[in-house]
């Protein structure tokens, strides 16, 4: 199921930027008359299974988790509740994964999907080169340390190359990775605004305004400043720079 998802991140990746030739599909309810027809009925069920998984293989083999978790942390950060809407976050991450994420999809669609296609290659070498541009990306965005411990939980020999790599391994050691360093963004963008919450709260209680919720007065004055610095396009430019 995973080699079917690379394929389809692949080509959904690269359908903006080129004109692609997709297969048609036969949804007809008869029953085989081939091995052929019933291997074709089986992948046809495999690919609408996984656009029901399609969205947590996203969330693990792409940069959306350090997306989503940065820009939870900059709402709570600045303390507006519910605006940006969830939702908009959560789309802006997507966009943004796409953005980032195109490169490596076209790259894959060239070298393993296209010649596949075009029966010049099998499926297993189809694969193995569609799959080796998202290892490549996983790994650059991977800590030693932490593909090094799925490897001793699995008692394995250091791999030497990208390749033997396997996806269960570089998979959650990228999601380990991926957090850790959503969290430091996340604690150095929670740094200015909780100096602001700070001096607020002293000033208040300094004027005996112990009653009035600091939160209340500090509200604006971090909303101006986050404004005046050009917030969203500062955070956004390092997000997409600290991706190797």
């Amino acid at each position: 199921m995973i080699k079917l998802f690379i394929l389809l991140v692949s080509l959904a990746s690269i359908l903006g930027a080129q004109a692609v030739t997709i297969p048609t599909m036969n949804f007809a309810l008869s029953a085989p008359d081939t091995p052929e027809q019933l291997v074709s009925s089986l992948n046809v069920l495999v690919v609408l299974t996984l656009l029901f998984l399609a969205p947590s293989l996203v969330l693990v083999m792409t940069t959306f988790t350090r997306f989503v978790i940065v820009f939870g942390f900059l709402r709570q950060a600045l303390g507006t509740q519910q605006v940006p809407p969830t939702q908009l976050l959560v789309m802006l991450a997507m966009v943004l994964t796409f953005f980032v994420m195109e490169p490596v999809g076209t790259k894959a669609y060239e070298t393993g999907i296209k010649p596949y296609i075009e029966k010049k290659i099998g499926y297993e070498e189809a694969f193995d080169k569609t799959v080796l541009p998202f290892k490549n990306f996983m790994i650059r965005n991977t800590r030693e340390k932490d593909l090094a411990l799925f490897f001793r939980i699995r008692k394995m020999q250091n791999p030497q190359t990208v390749a033997d790599v396997p996806l269960s391994v570089i998979i959650p050691a990228f999601v380990i990775s991926e957090l850790k360093t959503a969290f430091e963004i996340g604690f150095l963008l929670f740094l200015p605004f909780l100096v602001i919450d700070m001096v607020v709260a002293s000033i208040l209680m300094s004027m005996g305004m112990m009653m009035l919720p600091p939160v209340m007065i500090s509200l604006p004055f971090k909303i101006l400043i986050f404004v005046l610095i050009d917030g969203w396009n500062l955070i956004i430019g390092n997000l997409i720079a600290s991706i190797k």
